[in-house]
C-alpha cells in the first residue's frame, strides 16, 4: 500500500513535467510565429515607404529638370500634363509605375521574388498598353474629328488646331510609356541576373 501511494505522486509528477513541456513549446512555435509576421509588416512598411519617396523624388527632379530647361512653372508644367497627356492617362501611368517600383522593392529585398517578379513584369506590359492603348486613341479621335467636319478656309485653321492636339497626345503617351515599360523590365532583369550570380557563387 505505501509502494503505491508512493508511485502515484511520481506519476504525477511526470505527467505534469511533460504538460509543462508542451506548453512551453507551443509558446516558443506561437512567439516565432509572432515576430515572423511582424517582420514581414515591417519589410512590407519599408518596401512602400521606400517605392513612396523614390516617385516622389524622381517626380520632383523630373519637374525641376523640365523647370530648368523650358523656364517653365510647375502650375505650367502641370497644365502641359493635363493637355497633353489627359488626367485619365497620367493617373493610370502613375499607378502602373507606382506597382512596379514597389514591385522591384520587393525582388532587391529577396522577398518572394518569383511572385514580385511577375508582377513588376506585368505592370511594365500593363504601361506599354497603356502607351500604345492612347497613341490609338489619340489617333482615332483625330481623324474622328476631321471626318465629322468639312474643310473650308474658315475653319481649316480650328481642324488643324483640333487635330494637332489629339496627335499630341497620341504620340506623347508613346514616348513616355514605352521608355518606362522598357527601364521596368530592365531593371527587374539586372535585379534577377545578379540575384541569380550570388546564388552560384554561394553555392561554389
Amino acid at each position: 500500500m505505501k509502494s503505491t501511494m508512493a508511485y502515484a505522486p511520481s506519476s504525477d509528477v511526470a505527467s505534469s513535467r511533460d504538460e509543462s513541456g508542451s506548453f512551453k513549446a507551443s509558446d516558443v512555435a506561437c512567439a516565432s510565429s509572432v515576430n515572423s509576421t511582424r517582420n514581414n509588416d515591417a519589410n512590407n512598411t519599408k518596401a512602400a515607404t521606400t517605392t513612396i519617396g523614390m516617385t516622389i523624388g524622381g517626380v520632383a527632379i523630373l519637374f525641376a529638370a523640365i523647370s530648368f530647361i523650358t523656364n517653365m512653372q510647375i502650375s505650367d508644367i502641370i497644365a502641359w500634363m493635363e493637355k497633353y497627356f489627359g488626367i485619365t492617362f497620367t493617373v493610370l501611368f502613375a499607378s502602373l509605375l507606382l506597382v512596379s517600383v514597389y514591385a522591384i522593392m520587393k525582388v532587391n529585398q529577396r522577398q518572394s521574388v518569383s511572385f514580385w517578379s511577375q508582377v513588376g513584369a506585368q505592370a511594365a506590359n500593363g504601361i506599354s498598353t497603356l502607351a500604345l492603348t492612347f497613341t490609338l486613341l489619340g489617333i482615332s479621335l483625330g481623324i474622328g474629328a476631321l471626318a465629322n467636319q468639312s474643310l473650308t478656309p474658315d475653319n481649316v485653321n480650328t481642324i488643324i488646331s483640333v487635330l494637332t492636339t489629339q496627335f499630341s497626345m497620341a504620340f506623347m503617351t508613346t514616348v513616355v510609356g514605352l521608355p518606362a515599360s522598357t527601364a521596368v523590365r530592365a531593371w527587374l532583369s539586372i535585379l534577377l541576373a545578379k540575384q541569380a550570380q550570388d546564388y552560384v557563387d554561394d553555392a561554389q
